[in-house]
Protein backbone atom coordinates (compact mmCIF):
# COMPACT_ATOMS: atom_id res chain seq x y z
CA UNK A 1 0.00 0.00 0.00
CA UNK A 2 1.21 3.67 -1.01
CA UNK A 3 1.65 6.39 1.31
CA UNK A 4 0.63 9.75 -0.19
CA UNK A 5 3.13 12.18 -0.48
CA UNK A 6 3.00 14.82 2.39
CA UNK A 7 1.82 18.19 0.54
CA UNK A 8 4.09 21.34 0.51
CA UNK A 9 4.21 23.28 3.80
CA UNK A 10 3.15 27.05 3.93
CA UNK A 11 6.72 27.81 3.11
CA UNK A 12 7.66 25.81 0.52
CA UNK A 13 7.20 28.39 -2.52
CA UNK A 14 10.25 29.98 -0.52
CA UNK A 15 12.43 26.61 0.54
CA UNK A 16 12.03 25.85 -3.35
CA UNK A 17 13.39 29.23 -5.09
CA UNK A 18 16.97 29.30 -5.88
CA UNK A 19 19.34 31.44 -3.66
CA UNK A 20 19.33 33.82 -6.21
CA UNK A 21 16.13 34.10 -6.13
CA UNK A 22 15.75 34.70 -2.34
CA UNK A 23 18.19 37.14 -2.45
CA UNK A 24 16.35 39.00 -5.36
CA UNK A 25 13.20 39.11 -2.92
CA UNK A 26 15.48 39.98 0.19
CA UNK A 27 16.76 43.19 -1.97
CA UNK A 28 13.75 44.47 -3.23
CA UNK A 29 11.32 43.67 -0.57
CA UNK A 30 13.98 45.52 1.68
CA UNK A 31 14.55 48.16 -0.78
CA UNK A 32 10.54 48.99 -1.04
CA UNK A 33 9.85 48.65 2.69
CA UNK A 34 12.32 51.34 3.87
CA UNK A 35 11.36 53.52 0.39
CA UNK A 36 8.08 53.32 1.77
CA UNK A 37 9.09 54.22 5.45
CA UNK A 38 11.02 57.11 4.06
CA UNK A 39 7.73 58.88 1.72
CA UNK A 40 5.60 58.51 4.00
CA UNK A 41 7.65 60.45 6.88
CA UNK A 42 6.24 63.40 5.04
CA UNK A 43 2.53 62.27 5.46
CA UNK A 44 3.04 61.72 8.75
CA UNK A 45 4.86 64.84 10.17
CA UNK A 46 2.54 66.74 7.82
CA UNK A 47 0.43 68.55 10.59
CA UNK A 48 3.95 69.39 12.41
CA UNK A 49 5.42 70.97 8.96
CA UNK A 50 2.12 73.18 8.48
CA UNK A 51 2.59 74.43 12.02
CA UNK A 52 6.23 75.40 11.70
CA UNK A 53 6.19 76.83 8.30
CA UNK A 54 2.68 77.82 8.14
CA UNK A 55 1.62 76.13 4.93
CA UNK A 56 -1.77 75.91 3.50
CA UNK A 57 -3.16 72.60 2.74
CA UNK A 58 -2.80 73.48 -0.91
CA UNK A 59 1.02 74.00 0.13
CA UNK A 60 1.10 70.62 1.72
CA UNK A 61 -0.70 68.96 -0.92
CA UNK A 62 2.20 70.61 -3.62
CA UNK A 63 5.12 69.04 -1.83
CA UNK A 64 3.62 66.06 -2.15
CA UNK A 65 2.65 66.47 -5.84
CA UNK A 66 5.94 67.32 -6.43
CA UNK A 67 7.64 63.91 -4.99
CA UNK A 68 5.09 62.07 -7.08
CA UNK A 69 5.63 63.80 -10.23
CA UNK A 70 9.53 63.14 -9.85
CA UNK A 71 8.82 59.80 -8.27
CA UNK A 72 7.08 59.69 -12.14
CA UNK A 73 10.54 60.84 -13.79
CA UNK A 74 12.46 58.76 -11.97
CA UNK A 75 10.75 55.14 -12.21
CA UNK A 76 10.92 55.87 -16.24
CA UNK A 77 14.70 57.15 -16.08
CA UNK A 78 15.69 54.13 -13.66
CA UNK A 79 14.03 51.42 -15.74
CA UNK A 80 15.93 52.95 -18.94
CA UNK A 81 18.86 52.55 -16.59
CA UNK A 82 17.85 49.44 -15.37
CA UNK A 83 18.37 47.78 -19.03
CA UNK A 84 21.24 49.21 -19.64
CA UNK A 85 23.52 48.73 -16.28
CA UNK A 86 21.32 45.75 -14.79
CA UNK A 87 18.85 45.77 -12.54
CA UNK A 88 20.96 45.56 -9.10
CA UNK A 89 23.05 48.23 -9.77
CA UNK A 90 19.65 50.52 -10.46
CA UNK A 91 18.00 49.51 -7.55
CA UNK A 92 21.46 50.11 -5.47
CA UNK A 93 21.72 54.07 -7.10
CA UNK A 94 18.09 54.74 -6.81
CA UNK A 95 18.11 53.35 -2.70
CA UNK A 96 21.22 56.00 -2.07
CA UNK A 97 19.24 58.57 -3.61
CA UNK A 98 16.00 58.34 -1.67
CA UNK A 99 17.77 57.42 1.65
CA UNK A 100 20.23 60.47 1.87
CA UNK A 101 17.93 63.06 0.16
CA UNK A 102 15.45 62.08 3.29
CA UNK A 103 17.75 63.11 5.52
CA UNK A 104 19.01 66.19 3.93
CA UNK A 105 15.14 66.79 4.22
CA UNK A 106 15.74 68.07 7.99
CA UNK A 107 17.80 71.17 6.59
CA UNK A 108 14.87 72.84 4.67
CA UNK A 109 14.06 76.73 6.32
CA UNK A 110 11.53 76.78 3.04
CA UNK A 111 8.83 76.00 0.74
CA UNK A 112 11.08 75.64 -1.90
CA UNK A 113 14.21 73.74 0.02
CA UNK A 114 11.64 71.49 1.45
CA UNK A 115 10.32 71.03 -2.16
CA UNK A 116 13.79 70.46 -3.92
CA UNK A 117 14.68 68.06 -1.44
CA UNK A 118 11.49 65.75 -1.60
CA UNK A 119 11.43 65.90 -5.61
CA UNK A 120 14.57 64.13 -5.33
CA UNK A 121 13.25 61.67 -2.82
CA UNK A 122 10.80 60.87 -5.64
CA UNK A 123 13.10 60.36 -8.05
CA UNK A 124 14.95 57.69 -5.96
CA UNK A 125 11.85 56.00 -4.85
CA UNK A 126 10.26 55.95 -8.43
CA UNK A 127 13.67 53.91 -9.72
CA UNK A 128 13.72 51.74 -7.15
CA UNK A 129 10.19 50.40 -7.80
CA UNK A 130 11.48 50.60 -11.70
CA UNK A 131 14.43 48.22 -10.76
CA UNK A 132 13.40 46.02 -7.83
CA UNK A 133 10.06 44.80 -8.86
CA UNK A 134 11.69 43.67 -12.92
CA UNK A 135 14.80 41.97 -10.74
CA UNK A 136 12.21 39.43 -8.76
CA UNK A 137 9.93 38.97 -11.66
CA UNK A 138 13.12 37.66 -13.66
CA UNK A 139 14.08 35.87 -10.73
CA UNK A 140 11.14 33.68 -9.92
CA UNK A 141 9.78 30.93 -12.11
CA UNK A 142 6.51 31.60 -13.34
CA UNK A 143 4.00 30.09 -11.08
CA UNK A 144 5.72 31.58 -8.22
CA UNK A 145 6.44 35.20 -9.80
CA UNK A 146 2.76 36.80 -7.91
CA UNK A 147 3.64 35.75 -4.26
CA UNK A 148 7.17 36.90 -4.96
CA UNK A 149 6.01 40.49 -6.04
CA UNK A 150 3.16 40.18 -3.77
CA UNK A 151 5.82 39.57 -0.92
CA UNK A 152 7.77 42.74 -2.26
CA UNK A 153 4.87 45.35 -1.91
CA UNK A 154 4.10 44.31 1.18
CA UNK A 155 7.00 45.77 2.69
CA UNK A 156 5.15 49.07 2.02
CA UNK A 157 3.00 48.34 4.65
CA UNK A 158 5.84 47.83 6.95
CA UNK A 159 7.98 50.43 5.87
CA UNK A 160 4.68 52.86 6.58
CA UNK A 161 4.37 51.30 10.08
CA UNK A 162 7.77 51.73 11.48
CA UNK A 163 7.34 55.43 10.16
CA UNK A 164 4.52 56.02 11.93
CA UNK A 165 6.03 54.22 15.11
CA UNK A 166 9.20 56.48 14.39
CA UNK A 167 7.31 59.46 14.58
CA UNK A 168 5.30 58.92 17.32
CA UNK A 169 8.40 59.00 18.92
CA UNK A 170 10.39 61.50 17.89
CA UNK A 171 8.34 64.30 17.04
CA UNK A 172 6.29 65.38 20.09
CA UNK A 173 9.46 65.20 21.67
CA UNK A 174 12.24 66.33 19.41
CA UNK A 175 10.10 68.06 16.17
CA UNK A 176 10.08 66.49 12.64
CA UNK A 177 13.44 67.25 11.71
CA UNK A 178 15.39 64.16 13.62
CA UNK A 179 12.65 62.05 11.99
CA UNK A 180 13.98 62.70 8.59
CA UNK A 181 17.20 62.20 9.66
CA UNK A 182 16.25 58.60 10.34
CA UNK A 183 15.71 58.12 6.96
CA UNK A 184 18.74 58.15 5.80
CA UNK A 185 19.33 54.42 7.53
CA UNK A 186 18.33 52.72 4.04
CA UNK A 187 21.38 53.41 2.75
CA UNK A 188 23.05 51.03 4.09
CA UNK A 189 21.33 47.90 2.92
CA UNK A 190 23.11 49.22 -0.52
CA UNK A 191 26.24 47.51 0.92
CA UNK A 192 24.67 43.91 0.98
CA UNK A 193 22.90 44.32 -2.01
CA UNK A 194 26.50 45.29 -4.15
CA UNK A 195 27.76 42.47 -2.55
CA UNK A 196 25.72 39.66 -2.54
CA UNK A 197 22.75 39.53 -5.09
CA UNK A 198 23.80 38.88 -9.14
CA UNK A 199 21.77 40.07 -11.79
CA UNK A 200 19.01 37.84 -13.14
CA UNK A 201 19.61 35.55 -16.33
CA UNK A 202 17.21 37.42 -18.18
CA UNK A 203 18.94 40.33 -18.44
CA UNK A 204 22.23 38.84 -18.94
CA UNK A 205 21.19 36.65 -22.05
CA UNK A 206 19.76 39.76 -23.57
CA UNK A 207 23.41 41.91 -23.40
CA UNK A 208 23.24 41.40 -27.26
CA UNK A 209 19.74 43.32 -27.53
CA UNK A 210 20.64 46.28 -25.56
CA UNK A 211 18.70 48.79 -27.38
CA UNK A 212 18.88 52.52 -26.78
CA UNK A 213 16.34 55.04 -25.71
CA UNK A 214 14.82 55.90 -28.86
CA UNK A 215 14.90 52.12 -30.19
CA UNK A 216 13.25 50.88 -26.91
CA UNK A 217 10.75 53.30 -27.84
CA UNK A 218 9.90 52.48 -31.06
CA UNK A 219 9.39 48.52 -30.15
CA UNK A 220 7.34 50.00 -28.26
CA UNK A 221 5.17 51.70 -30.14
CA UNK A 222 4.31 48.88 -32.30
CA UNK A 223 1.85 46.07 -32.12
CA UNK A 224 0.79 44.39 -29.55
CA UNK A 225 3.02 46.45 -27.46
CA UNK A 226 1.13 49.95 -27.82
CA UNK A 227 -2.02 49.13 -26.67
CA UNK A 228 -0.46 47.53 -23.87
CA UNK A 229 1.18 50.74 -22.96
CA UNK A 230 -1.55 52.67 -23.41
CA UNK A 231 -4.36 50.52 -21.01
CA UNK A 232 -1.78 49.86 -18.64
CA UNK A 233 -0.96 54.18 -18.21
CA UNK A 234 -4.84 54.25 -17.98
CA UNK A 235 -4.77 51.76 -15.31
CA UNK A 236 -1.96 53.04 -13.36
CA UNK A 237 -3.57 56.66 -13.59
CA UNK A 238 -6.57 56.08 -12.07
CA UNK A 239 -5.67 53.51 -9.51
CA UNK A 240 -2.48 55.59 -8.61
CA UNK A 241 -4.46 59.14 -8.14
CA UNK A 242 -6.98 57.19 -6.01
CA UNK A 243 -4.31 56.01 -3.67
CA UNK A 244 -1.87 59.07 -3.20
CA UNK A 245 -5.26 61.17 -2.89
CA UNK A 246 -6.43 58.84 -0.31
CA UNK A 247 -3.24 58.05 1.72
CA UNK A 248 -1.06 61.33 1.67
CA UNK A 249 -4.31 63.01 3.55
CA UNK A 250 -4.86 60.40 5.94
CA UNK A 251 -2.67 61.09 8.68
CA UNK A 252 -3.89 64.80 8.34
CA UNK A 253 -7.73 63.47 7.88
CA UNK A 254 -7.25 61.30 11.54
CA UNK A 255 -5.33 64.20 13.25
CA UNK A 256 -7.46 67.29 11.78
CA UNK A 257 -10.85 69.14 13.53
CA UNK A 258 -14.16 67.42 13.26
CA UNK A 259 -15.00 71.02 12.16
CA UNK A 260 -13.05 70.93 9.08
CA UNK A 261 -13.96 67.21 7.71
CA UNK A 262 -11.47 65.35 10.42
CA UNK A 263 -11.40 62.71 13.00
CA UNK A 264 -9.81 64.98 15.60
CA UNK A 265 -7.62 62.54 17.19
CA UNK A 266 -4.73 63.34 18.96
CA UNK A 267 -1.31 62.90 17.17
CA UNK A 268 -0.03 59.83 19.47
CA UNK A 269 -3.57 57.92 19.16
CA UNK A 270 -3.72 58.79 14.94
CA UNK A 271 -1.03 56.80 15.06
CA UNK A 272 -3.22 53.61 16.37
CA UNK A 273 -5.32 54.47 13.63
CA UNK A 274 -2.42 54.33 11.10
CA UNK A 275 -1.03 50.92 12.16
CA UNK A 276 -4.28 49.55 12.10
CA UNK A 277 -4.92 50.43 8.14
CA UNK A 278 -1.10 49.47 7.03
CA UNK A 279 -2.03 45.85 9.16
CA UNK A 280 -4.88 45.72 6.27
CA UNK A 281 -2.61 46.76 3.89
CA UNK A 282 0.22 44.56 4.92
CA UNK A 283 -2.44 41.60 4.67
CA UNK A 284 -3.94 42.66 1.42
CA UNK A 285 -0.25 42.96 -0.43
CA UNK A 286 0.66 39.29 0.65
CA UNK A 287 -2.51 37.68 0.15
CA UNK A 288 -2.70 39.05 -3.35
CA UNK A 289 -0.40 36.52 -5.19
CA UNK A 290 -1.68 33.62 -3.12
CA UNK A 291 -5.31 34.52 -3.94
CA UNK A 292 -4.48 35.27 -7.76
CA UNK A 293 -3.13 31.93 -7.93
CA UNK A 294 -5.95 30.06 -6.58
CA UNK A 295 -8.60 32.14 -8.12
CA UNK A 296 -7.25 33.97 -11.10
CA UNK A 297 -5.74 37.27 -10.98
CA UNK A 298 -8.76 38.85 -12.99
CA UNK A 299 -10.87 38.06 -10.95
CA UNK A 300 -9.01 39.00 -7.64
CA UNK A 301 -7.87 42.21 -8.64
CA UNK A 302 -11.50 42.86 -9.62
CA UNK A 303 -12.52 42.14 -5.87
CA UNK A 304 -9.83 44.56 -4.78
CA UNK A 305 -10.61 47.45 -6.68
CA UNK A 306 -14.02 47.05 -6.16
CA UNK A 307 -13.70 46.56 -2.18
CA UNK A 308 -11.49 49.87 -1.84
CA UNK A 309 -14.41 52.02 -3.78
CA UNK A 310 -17.30 50.40 -1.31
CA UNK A 311 -14.51 51.35 1.68
CA UNK A 312 -12.84 54.60 1.21
CA UNK A 313 -16.20 56.45 1.28
CA UNK A 314 -17.41 54.97 4.40
CA UNK A 315 -14.49 55.70 5.78
CA UNK A 316 -14.11 59.33 4.56
CA UNK A 317 -17.29 59.92 5.96
CA UNK A 318 -17.59 58.53 9.36
CA UNK A 319 -15.36 60.79 10.77
CA UNK A 320 -17.92 61.17 13.70
CA UNK A 321 -17.66 57.33 14.46
CA UNK A 322 -14.85 56.36 15.79
CA UNK A 323 -15.66 52.26 16.14
CA UNK A 324 -16.77 52.47 12.14
CA UNK A 325 -13.84 54.42 11.52
CA UNK A 326 -11.57 52.18 12.81
CA UNK A 327 -13.75 48.87 11.75
CA UNK A 328 -13.15 50.23 8.16
CA UNK A 329 -9.51 51.69 8.30
CA UNK A 330 -7.94 48.02 8.04
CA UNK A 331 -10.37 47.21 5.09
CA UNK A 332 -9.16 50.55 3.23
CA UNK A 333 -5.97 49.16 4.08
CA UNK A 334 -5.90 46.37 2.42
CA UNK A 335 -8.36 46.16 -0.62
CA UNK A 336 -7.01 50.13 -1.53
CA UNK A 337 -3.53 48.67 -1.37
CA UNK A 338 -3.34 44.96 -2.15
CA UNK A 339 -4.20 45.25 -5.59
CA UNK A 340 -0.49 46.74 -6.28
CA UNK A 341 1.22 43.72 -5.77
CA UNK A 342 -0.36 42.58 -9.62
CA UNK A 343 1.43 45.39 -11.28
CA UNK A 344 5.42 43.68 -10.97
CA UNK A 345 4.41 40.41 -12.31
CA UNK A 346 1.69 41.71 -14.55
CA UNK A 347 4.06 44.51 -16.27
CA UNK A 348 6.86 41.67 -16.70
CA UNK A 349 4.36 39.50 -18.34
CA UNK A 350 3.54 41.90 -21.17
CA UNK A 351 7.06 42.99 -22.13
CA UNK A 352 10.20 41.33 -23.43
CA UNK A 353 13.05 41.40 -21.21
CA UNK A 354 15.59 43.79 -23.70
CA UNK A 355 12.98 46.68 -23.23
CA UNK A 356 11.35 45.02 -19.90
CA UNK A 357 12.53 47.61 -17.40
CA UNK A 358 11.72 50.60 -19.60
CA UNK A 359 8.05 49.38 -20.14
CA UNK A 360 7.73 48.57 -16.80
CA UNK A 361 9.12 51.93 -15.61
CA UNK A 362 6.51 53.87 -18.40
CA UNK A 363 3.74 52.38 -17.63
CA UNK A 364 3.95 52.11 -13.23
CA UNK A 365 5.12 55.70 -13.45
CA UNK A 366 2.72 57.55 -15.65
CA UNK A 367 0.11 56.70 -13.99
CA UNK A 368 1.85 58.10 -10.60
CA UNK A 369 2.71 61.27 -12.26
CA UNK A 370 -0.57 62.01 -13.12
CA UNK A 371 -1.08 61.39 -9.68
CA UNK A 372 0.63 64.31 -8.69
CA UNK A 373 -2.36 66.47 -8.89
CA UNK A 374 -3.83 63.96 -6.90
CA UNK A 375 -2.88 65.28 -3.08
CA UNK A 376 -3.09 69.15 -4.16
CA UNK A 377 -6.65 68.50 -5.67
CA UNK A 378 -7.35 66.57 -2.22
CA UNK A 379 -6.14 69.67 -0.43
CA UNK A 380 -8.25 71.91 -2.37
CA UNK A 381 -11.51 70.44 -2.37
CA UNK A 382 -11.03 69.80 1.54
CA UNK A 383 -11.01 73.57 1.87
CA UNK A 384 -14.83 73.39 0.47
CA UNK A 385 -16.79 70.43 1.24
CA UNK A 386 -14.77 68.84 4.48
CA UNK A 387 -11.71 66.26 4.24
CA UNK A 388 -13.74 63.42 4.80
CA UNK A 389 -15.95 64.19 1.90
CA UNK A 390 -13.16 64.86 -0.71
CA UNK A 391 -11.55 61.54 0.25
CA UNK A 392 -14.89 60.04 -0.41
CA UNK A 393 -14.90 61.07 -4.09
CA UNK A 394 -11.84 59.05 -4.82
CA UNK A 395 -13.85 55.93 -4.32
CA UNK A 396 -15.06 56.20 -7.94
CA UNK A 397 -11.59 56.30 -9.32
CA UNK A 398 -10.60 52.70 -7.53
CA UNK A 399 -14.12 51.53 -9.59
CA UNK A 400 -12.33 52.70 -12.92
CA UNK A 401 -9.91 51.01 -12.70
CA UNK A 402 -11.47 47.73 -11.82
CA UNK A 403 -13.54 47.92 -15.40
CA UNK A 404 -9.82 49.47 -17.01
CA UNK A 405 -7.68 46.46 -16.13
CA UNK A 406 -10.50 44.19 -18.00
CA UNK A 407 -8.63 45.35 -20.96
CA UNK A 408 -5.43 43.80 -20.57
CA UNK A 409 -4.70 40.77 -21.98
CA UNK A 410 -4.88 37.81 -19.57
CA UNK A 411 -0.97 36.96 -19.27
CA UNK A 412 -0.86 35.63 -15.54
CA UNK A 413 1.85 32.57 -15.33
CA UNK A 414 3.50 33.20 -18.79
CA UNK A 415 7.47 32.48 -18.84
CA UNK A 416 9.64 35.66 -19.38
CA UNK A 417 11.62 35.78 -22.82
Amino acid sequence: MQTAAPSPGPLFWWTSATPHARKALVAGGAGWMLDGMDVMLYALALTAIKNEFGFTATQSGLIASATLLASAFGGMAFGVLADRIGRVRALSISILLYSICTALCATSRSLEALIFWRLLVGIGMGGEWAAGSVLIAETWEPRQRGRAIGVMQSGWAIGYILAALLAAAIIPKWGWRPLFVVGAAPALIVLWIRHSVPEPQAWLKSSGERLGFGATIRVLARSPYRSRVFVACLLTTSLMCAFWGLFTWIPNFLALSPEKGGAGLEFVHSTGWIIAIQTGAFLGYFSFGFLAERFGRRAVFVAFTVGAAVSTPIFGLSSDNKMLLFAVGPLVGFFGHGFFSVFGALLAELFPARVRATAQGLCYNFGRGVSAIAPTVIGALSASHGLGTALAFLGLLFLAGAIIFLFLPNVQGEELE
